[in-house]
């Protein structure tokens, strides 16, 4: 059985508690986890012993929490006040685990899934989206990584062209692939609303709504969008169901045309800000 499961951020109590409404086994069953896996919950390093623990019957997405913790240990970033990173930074593996965090994936297409952390861009096609997230994802593995972190953050450009090279092209891809949640219909990012779908002013729409959008008739799985609230179309499944903030922690099914939602209730880790 494949499941996709929405962010996780150092929860892990309702992570074995979800696994074991599952009955997840990684000798039968794959999970595939959508980013955001440490940061703001309690248990960021249990997490990524347990993600790590599964083998390939685990296949983990960077989040923007995920390359904060990179860019926190590369002294690129300072840790924020709500940060819950100093367990994974304090541990005497703490080389092993960030070696492993940036061998994971930003997009995978398995299942008839298209997953992601945050979304795309409409003039982006499915192929299009798994080559450049495999071009960033070849930086982030490289021995360039340090300096790569140097120039991974910003807001520009905040729009695709195909003539992007270097730094631009790849925070542009970052930020598509674990920050986006609003564009404009030409594809223009926006970074400050963070509200659900219907706060959007009439210039904005959320990205799965770009007119044009190449991925229209590729179902596209996510999480990132906490403040989304329930999604489950045919061709979209939002999974972020706010287990930090005390919401929920989803899981779906998408194994033999099967479509199935499954989720646990979590305690409340941080208070929104």
């Amino acid at each position: 059985m494949n499941y996709l499961i929405g962010d996780l951020q150092g929860c892990c109590d309702a992570f074995e508690r979800l696994l074991a409404t599952l009955d997840f086994s990684p000798s039968r069953d794959r999970i595939y986890l959508l980013g955001d896996l440490v940061n703001r919950g309690p248990c960021s390093l249990k997490v990524l012993e347990r993600l790590a623990g599964f083998g390939d019957a685990a296949v983990c997405l960077l989040g923007n929490h995920d390359l904060h913790l990179l860019a926190v240990a590369h002294g690129v970033r300072r840790a924020h006040r709500s940060d819950t990173l100093g367990d994974v930074l304090a541990s005497p593996r703490r080389d092993h685990w960030l070696n492993w965090l940036r061998h994971q994936r930003l997009a995978v297409q398995e299942h008839g899934w298209l997953m992601v952390h945050a979304g795309v861009v409409p003039q982006w096609s499915a192929a299009q989206t798994l080559a450049l997230a495999g071009e960033v994802e070849t930086m982030l593995r490289s021995a360039d990584l340090p300096a790569f972190l140097q120039v991974m953050y910003g807001n520009e450009p905040a729009r695709w062209d195909h003539t992007l090279q270097g730094p631009d092209r790849w925070r542009f891809v970052i930020n598509v692939l674990t920050r986006i949640r609003f564009c404009d219909a030409d594809g223009t990012l926006d970074y400050k609303l963070k509200e659900g779908a219907d706060a959007a002013p009439p210039h904005l729409v959320p990205w799965f709504d770009a007119p044009g959008r190449r991925t229209a008739d590729t179902p596209i799985a996510f999480g990132h969008w906490s403040t989304l609230g329930a999604l489950d179309r045919t061709d979209l499944l939002a999974l972020d169901t706010g287990c930090v903030w005390g919401g929920r922690l989803t899981a779906a099914r998408v194994d033999g045309g099967r479509r199935e939602r499954i989720s646990v209730a979590c305690p409340q880790a941080l208070a929104p800000m």
